[in-house]
């Protein structure tokens, strides 16, 4: 959701911010613009739509210099329109701003600008402060004390770029919305996320909430909120440049589904004992969780789906554990004490629902813990402790190699924690204990090791294509599952309608006669999810809505009882049931993706959405 970029240093700025605002297009928006100081003023380009549409409008001669900014905007205050577009300046153009998030005193401050001689020409939050900053600078601050000055007079989230004619610096800051600052032989890169300067320099400083940086040609300067100087830590990313684009795919979402036998060996690398099963964590001491007899997880959207494969994985190892939407959190917040682990899951580690979920959680006893796959993000300095999923950076903007990876680390803390509070918690039900004798702690690690392999496999062999261009034309898709089949179909259908555009529910398997039952229509496929555990009972349901004429996708190993019913077969190997909900996971990817293909929609940026919600 929204993007900046910003480049100062000794070379050309205009490539590198073309390049950041096509690296930041997965993230959503609706237009784009640049201002770059050319020598003669502040020149700005915008325009509504793409950034290719911005590359076809812009004047390369006069877009030359050696310090500019950049965003990628979604729409909030205002229509998506060239005047609405980023940057903006104030009545003069000497000052430039680019903006994300959302001021929620606007509105006053707008009002008491305008009182001022100021005049306003968009409908956006964020025109006020250029206008703010000319104020202070009329009253004769020099730029860092004006811009300081108007950061502290906004109320919101945010993360704001500022450039002034004349001056060969950058000022940014940023308060509940991510900035990350780029260091550099030919000078300094900033930027949303890392992706956009990666091809530039992966020697990167994260930027806290409250902290204002000064980037120019004798280096970078940082104040904390109180303006005092602050040295925050350099970092190196791990991430290949290559590893951002697409190669041979044609949609970033494929590369990332095909991704997956690397992404889940790199979330199981050196975390586990597979003679054993005990599961280590490098960024988490033994012990941490010893007192733990309760734990909540909050997330949004995929997160929230791998959230609730987290639930049921610790719930069938004993712990008492459930999963709430991170939005919600904030209504209805369950108790917390000092024996509450609250894990806040989130891929970017920047979701603004779920870090209020975590910062409210911070503030009582509970133990707080992220799970997140950005390592500087927001919510890793904000928890307690992090653990990171290592699925590398994911672009297309449908989650899919951070779904797998989020929820197989689940499993192994609900591992970890079950061996860290043995004996103090109350047995398993007996639904769980009968799973927990159908194969040995051997045996399932033994299936976690071959996961990799298994999940490749599946990518050779999936027959999801075909499957997709059979129902092409149905009305509906419904998706069920019991268990761990249950997030799994939630996600199934979350992936199919983000991508497609078609209708598409997830429903826990026993609630299909329900309500659901009455649209269930030979029109309408129901893929069934069976996970190895209470299949029988999902087979009856699927039962019931194939004698309602609905065609049934099957999601089971060769030789399952539920072939004798279901039209189509998307098979998975016969593995232990924790881990099965995965296999299944990818072949609904697999589904999705096809069938979006077949209907011609923008895969890797669905219309409406961003791959990264840093407002609530």
């Amino acid at each position: 959701m929204c993007g900046i970029v910003g480049h100062v240093g000794t070379g050309d700025a205009l490539e590198p911010l073309l390049t950041g605002l096509q690296n930041l297009e997965y993230r959503g928006y609706d237009s784009a613009g640049i201002a770059i100081q050319n020598g003669s003023g502040i020149d700005v380009a915008k325009r509504s739509g793409t950034v290719d549409d911005l590359l076809a409008a812009i004047d390369r001669s006069r877009l030359e210099g050696h310090l500019g900014i950049g965003h990628t905007r979604w729409s909030t205050h205002g229509p998506p329109t060239d005047e609405n577009a980023h940057p903006h300046t104030d009545t003069t153009a000497d000052v430039a701003v680019v903006h994300n998030g959302i001021i929620e005193n606007y509105a006053s401050l707008k009002t008491d600008l305008e009182a001022a001689g100021h005049e306003f020409s968009s409908d956006t939050d964020t025109e006020v402060v250029p206008h703010l900053i000319q104020h202070y600078l009329d009253r004769g601050d020099d730029m860092a004390t004006a811009f300081r000055r108007s950061i502290d007079e906004l109320a919101g989230s945010y993360a704001v770029a500022a450039m002034r004619d004349g001056e060969h610096s950058l000022y940014a800051a940023r308060n509940g919305s991510p900035l990350v600052v780029g260091i550099a032989k030919d000078g300094y890169y900033l930027a949303s996320d890392v992706p956009a300067f990666l091809e530039y320099t992966d020697d990167v400083i994260y930027l806290e909430d409250g902290d204002v940086v000064e980037l120019g040609p004798d280096g970078c300067s940082i104040t904390d909120a109180t303006g005092e100087a602050v040295r925050r830590r350099r970092e190196r990313v791990e991430w290949d440049p290559e590893e951002t684009g697409k190669g041979e795919f044609d949609h970033y979402m494929l590369k990332e589904i095909t991704e997956q036998p690397t992404s889940i060996a790199q979330a199981t690398e050196g975390r586990y004992d597979s003679r054993t099963g005990a599961v280590s964590f490098e960024t988490v001491p033994d012990g941490t969780f010893s007192d733990v007899d309760r734990v909540v997880l909050v997330a949004c959207g995929t997160s929230y789906h791998a959230a609730r494969y987290g639930e049921i994985s610790l719930r069938r190892a004993g712990i008492d554990a459930v999963a709430l939407l991170a939005n919600e959190y904030g209504v209805a917040a369950p108790p917390v004490d000092e024996r509450t682990l609250v894990v806040a899951v989130t891929q970017s580690g920047e979701t603004a629902d779920t870090l209020d979920a975590l910062r409210r959680a911070g503030e009582s006893d509970a133990t707080t813990l992220a799970v997140t796959n950005v390592i500087g993000s927001s919510a890793a300095r904000d928890a307690d402790h992090r653990l990171f999923i290592r699925a590398g950076p994911e672009i297309g903007v449908a989650a899919t190699k951070t779904f797998s990876s989020q929820a197989i680390l689940l499993t192994m803390l609900a591992r970890r924690i079950a061996d860290e509070t043995a004996g103090t918690r109350s047995p398993p039900a007996k639904a769980d204990v009968a799973e927990a004798r159908s194969s040995s702690v051997a045996d399932r690690w033994s299936d976690l090791d071959r996961l990799p392999s298994l999940v490749a496999d599946l990518l050779e062999t999936s027959s999801a294509e075909s499957i997709a261009r059979r129902y092409r034309d149905d009305r509906a898709y419904f998706f069920i599952g019991r268990g761990l089949g249950y997030p799994v179909a939630l996600e199934g259908a979350l992936k199919f309608k983000e991508i497609t555009y078609e209708h598409a529910e997830g429903f826990a398997a026993g609630e299909l006669k329900h309500g659901p039952l009455a649209l269930v229509t030979p029109e309408t496929p129901v893929v069934t999810v069976f996970t190895g555990t209470e299949d029988a009972q999902t087979l009856k349901n699927a039962e019931e809505a194939a004698t309602r004429g609905a065609p049934i996708v099957a999601v089971c190993p060769d030789g399952h009882p539920a072939l004798d019913v279901a039209d189509a077969h998307l098979r998975i190997p016969d593995v232990d049931p924790t881990l099965s909900g995965i296999l299944a996971t990818v072949q609904l990817q697999l589904l999705s993706y096809h069938a979006a293909s077949l209907l011609e929609r923008a895969i890797d940026k669905p219309r409406n959405l961003a791959k990264s919600v840093t407002v609530e």
